[in-house]
């Protein structure tokens, strides 16, 4: 049996990379791995994050800011879940192929700075793979402190918070 076989039947065989069998093994890790995002062997935090801009603007085609606030509710308290159910089976405290995190998140930020140019959506995607890369304080200290799914979720809603508040100022200036 392979090391990844092994760490499928026996979750806390070690830390594993997750591969397309494991992504398909249980819905929670469709959702946590962004349906495949995480995946990717490159950078997979700025993938996800660009499959959650991609995916916000198929959706906000057909959703009010009510259906959003319902959707970003459900994907926080759900991605809690999920984000720490995948990590536990990974055996890693916050894997990086988890980016449903990131995905929640620029939703909040898009949907909080809509309308807004191509230019605009550019500029919140950098700042928020900014935050979210270098965690900057308070950014680090809820990535440090707090564990779980709740961690995994709530560091990057920090980095949306400080992302939409660089957006702010530079828009009130």
């Amino acid at each position: 049996m392979s090391t990844d076989q092994t760490a499928a039947v026996n979750p806390g065989s070690g830390p594993r990379r997750p591969n397309s069998r494991f992504l398909l093994s249980h819905p929670a890790h469709l959702f946590s791995l962004g349906f495949g995002t995480g995946l990717s062997s490159f950078a997979p935090g700025t993938v996800g994050t660009l499959f959650g801009w991609a995916s916000y603007l198929v959706l906000n085609l057909y959703l009010t800011v009510t259906d959003w606030a319902m959707l970003i509710a459900a994907s926080i308290i759900g991605g809690i879940w999920i984000c720490g159910f995948t990590a536990r089976k990974l055996g890693i405290q916050d894997p990086s192929a988890v980016v449903w995190d990131e995905i929640v998140a620029f939703w909040i930020v898009l949907l909080l700075i809509t309308p807004a140019s191509f230019a605009g959506q550019l500029v919140a995607f950098v700042l928020f793979r900014f935050f979210d890369a270098v965690k900057p304080p308070p950014i680090r200290y809820f990535d440090r402190t707090v564990k779980g799914g709740l961690g995994i979720m709530l560091d990057d809603l920090v980095a949306a918070f400080c992302t939409l508040l660089v957006i702010a100022l530079w828009r009130s200036v």
